[in-house]
């Protein structure tokens, strides 16, 4: 791999402290890091290259399980440099041009440059405009490397505003150029799903409707909206963690094997698939989803405040901080499946996990003799806190007697290999600066996912009390969700 210069605009924001420049230092300790590999941070905020540096490593001690090792972060710290601009500023851009001009030459760095829109989502077609104006979209002849775009979610707000942003992008980038980031995608257990169903002979016949009875993705957060009330009033639940994250591992979950690992075999399927969902009318959209706003409750043995008691949040505000929708895939394998997605903040416990649910045994045969409830064939892929799989299936519980007690086996990704994973967020710049897209979803993929929600979204912006319904912060939502289960047959899991 070539080096590269990463530029992060909006970079004294709490995304870079707390994931981009992390996930690069362990890049850097793996030695998976070219040598003239150089970090530009660039936002209006006034600071030579030392006083950033030093931010950073605040950060990242305070981020430290354990004791920290200043050494390395410094030795990595000094591939990082600061440049103060105002990116509405036009005039700006010349400086910045020169910055990345010079970096380059003293670093040895042919010109290949990363750009990350670390900064609010309403300001990426503007980011973007201005990146074109200053001709650091192109190469140059001083400047001759790649040119490779990464925008953070959530990539508009609808489906008309996602066409407005893809067409506002590439009108300055080709597709090819641009990553779409869902940090979800670059999990370790999320990128297995394919080793697992598509590798293992006992699994891979099972993954369809004459096996699986239903599916569930939670994705639950204990934590509150943490001093992001104004940015969580603008987005809600569904737009922040459902048209993305969840949609995406639904995706990756139910899609049909790809020809190869190319990115434009595994990405090809992956847009099939979100097209195979099933659209809701809206007449039928209440019957599909339920909305929650957290209340004031208990979480983590303290007292917490309502949503509409945060900062920055309206008083008598309507955004959803929990969403579940049943869904369906209208194609050969999972016809008849429903699909359950449910998120939300200051739910019991942070988990995000897959739940596929096996149909019970044909026979009755144990009906007299299970000790308890006799419970079907569950597998749960866990993709944190803790990264790993088990399985639950009966078993005779020692003794004269034939008593069958549900009992599981687990696997860790942490006690099976020894290591932690690679944190998502490096392993996805990793791969942006390889030029590998696979993991990075298409333009058409989040299109397809908010033509999904738009008639969910057109519902409550008619009315935004529909469907809202209000759960204690440390529950798992609000009773109402229970009714998009299918009568008498499934229930909610808590993990």
């Amino acid at each position: 791999m070539q080096a590269s210069l990463l530029v992060i605009f909006g970079a004294s924001g709490d995304l870079t402290r707390r994931l981009l420049v992390p996930g690069l230092f362990e890049l850097f300790v793996e030695g998976l890091l070219p040598q003239g590999f150089a970090v530009l941070g660039v936002s209006r905020t006034a600071h030579p290259d030392d006083s950033f540096r030093s931010l950073l490593l605040s950060a990242a001690r305070e981020q430290a399980q354990g004791a920290f090792d200043d050494a390395p972060f410094r030795e990595f710290a000094s591939r990082v440099f600061y440049h103060p601009a105002d990116l509405e500023n036009p005039d700006s851009y010349a400086g910045l041009c020169a910055r990345i001009r010079s970096l380059c030459a003293d670093r040895g760095i042919p010109g290949n440059i990363v750009f990350y829109a670390a900064v609010a989502p309403r300001q990426y077609a503007s980011l973007v405009r201005r990146i074109g104006e200053a001709g650091l979209a192109v190469p140059t002849d001083d400047l001759p490397g790649f040119r490779r775009l990464v925008v953070e979610k959530p990539f508009g707000r609808d489906l008309a505003s996602a066409r407005a942003l893809n067409r506002e992008i590439l009108s300055v980038f080709r597709d090819e150029q641009v990553f779409r980031i869902d940090h979800f995608l670059g999990k370790e257990t999320v990128q297995n799903i394919f080793v697992f169903r598509f590798g293992n002979g006992i699994f891979e016949p099972v993954w369809n409707r004459n096996f699986v009875d239903h599916v569930q993705i939670t994705v639950a957060e204990s934590i509150g909206v943490e001093g992001r009330g104004d940015f969580y009033e603008e987005a809600g639940a569904v737009r922040d963690m459902i048209q993305n994250h969840l949609l995406q591992l639904m995706a990756l979950v139910a899609m049909e094997p790809p020809a190869s690992l190319d990115g434009g075999d595994v990405r090809g399927e992956r847009l099939k698939l979100l097209r195979s969902v099933g659209r809701v009318a809206p007449e039928r959209v209440g019957e599909m989803c339920v909305r929650g706003q957290y209340a004031e409750g208990e979480a983590g043995g303290r007292k917490v405040p309502a949503y509409r008691a945060e900062k920055s949040v309206s008083p008598g505000s309507f955004t959803e901080t929990y969403a579940a929708l049943r869904l369906g895939i209208d194609n050969w394998r999972w016809a008849g499946v429903p699909f359950y997605l449910r998120t939300g903040k200051r739910m019991a416990r942070k988990v995000s996990e897959i739940a596929i649910q096996f149909h019970p045994a044909p026979s009755l045969l144990f009906k007299e003799t299970a000790c308890g409830q006799l419970e079907s064939n569950l597998l749960v892929v866990n993709i944190q806190p803790e990264e790993g799989i088990f399985l639950r299936f009966g078993a005779k519980e020692p003794g004269p007697a034939v008593c069958v007690r549900p009992v599981d086996f687990h696997f860790s990704y942490r006690e099976a290999f020894g290591t932690r994973s690679t944190p998502a967020y490096g392993r996805l710049l990793l791969d942006v600066m390889h030029g590998d897209p696979t993991l990075f979803p298409r333009e058409e993929e989040v299109e397809t996912s908010w033509a999904l929600l738009d008639p969910f979204l057109r519902r409550w912006e008619e009315d935004p009390a529909r469907d809202l319904s209000f759960y204690p912060a440390g529950s798992w939502g609000p009773p109402e969700a229970d009714a998009l289960l299918t009568a008498g047959r499934d229930r909610w899991r808590t993990p």
